[in-house]
């Protein structure tokens, strides 16, 4: 009987319970639980291992180069940031009324680190994700020019809940790639969220995208529905080599003076 439970469990997809069964049992015992709160133990346990599985599989499916989370930021060493807007972000409402998120700053300010701690904030509450570099963004356009096969790449993009857009503005777009990122926008405009990050002011986009018209209109779309977080502080990096006497470097905001 106890092997052929097991069997069933594992059938049905239980291999938690399958598991644990003799534990469960004797746990259940010792604590004189009655029927209902034993049943409830099973369900309850197969359920938070089901979602941990669920929220896994999305992580890994998000393709982050990392993972840190918005608790993991330092606020103070970045007071320029509204720990509000921040917060007012993560409730995810913003992906629900396809709304956007742009962090704009120089490098090392954290604006990655913000983007995949929205991006996990997302993940946990059953949005799917997908984080690409610019750089990433152009390889790809490329090989489906080549391939003939933008129409399905646009496709890919358009179909998560939030798609995040990370480094903007380290290199120039190609024709290819201005005018599939334009679509992008447009066929997500107030549908699907968006998060960018960007090391230039929106100002400078003309000279991302090639064309200042199609900056414009980008930027129309992107911002119509937006919150944009301004960091204008140091790069941890440089502070932490600072730290470990690597070589006294002047801060990024003296550096710009």
């Amino acid at each position: 009987m106890h092997s052929l439970l097991e069997e069933r469990l594992q059938t049905l997809g239980w291999q938690q319970t399958a598991q644990q069964l003799d534990e469960l049992v004797e746990s259940a015992s010792a604590n004189t639980l009655s029927y209902f709160d034993f049943l409830d133990t099973l369900v309850k346990q197969e359920w938070e291992n089901r979602e941990s599985e669920a929220l896994a599989k999305r992580i890994r499916k998000a393709k982050f180069p990392y993972t840190k989370t918005i608790h993991e930021f330092d606020f103070s060493f970045q007071p320029s940031i509204s720990e509000q807007r921040v917060k007012e972000t993560c409730t995810c409402r913003f992906i629900a009324n396809g709304e956007n998120r742009i962090i704009l700053g120089p490098p090392g300010v954290g604006k990655t680190h913000l983007a995949i701690g929205f991006g996990l904030e997302a993940l946990a509450k059953g949005y799917q994700v997908l984080f690409m570099t610019a750089d990433e963004l152009g390889e790809q356009c490329q090989k489906a020019s080549q391939k003939g096969t933008l129409s399905y790449l646009m496709k890919r993009l358009c179909k998560p809940d939030l798609i995040i857009l990370d480094e903007i503005g380290y290199f120039d777009f190609d024709e290819v790639t201005a005018n599939v990122f334009f679509q992008i926008v447009s066929k997500r405009y107030e549908k699907g969220a968006m998060i960018i990050t960007s090391n230039k002011s929106y100002l400078e986009w003309g000279k991302i995208f090639g064309d200042d018209v199609l900056a414009t209109a980008i930027l129309d779309r992107l911002l119509h529905h937006s919150v944009t977080f301004s960091i204008k502080g140091d790069s941890y990096r440089m502070e932490e080599k600072k730290k470990a006497g690597v070589f006294p470097l002047p801060s990024v905001s003296e550096s710009m003076k």
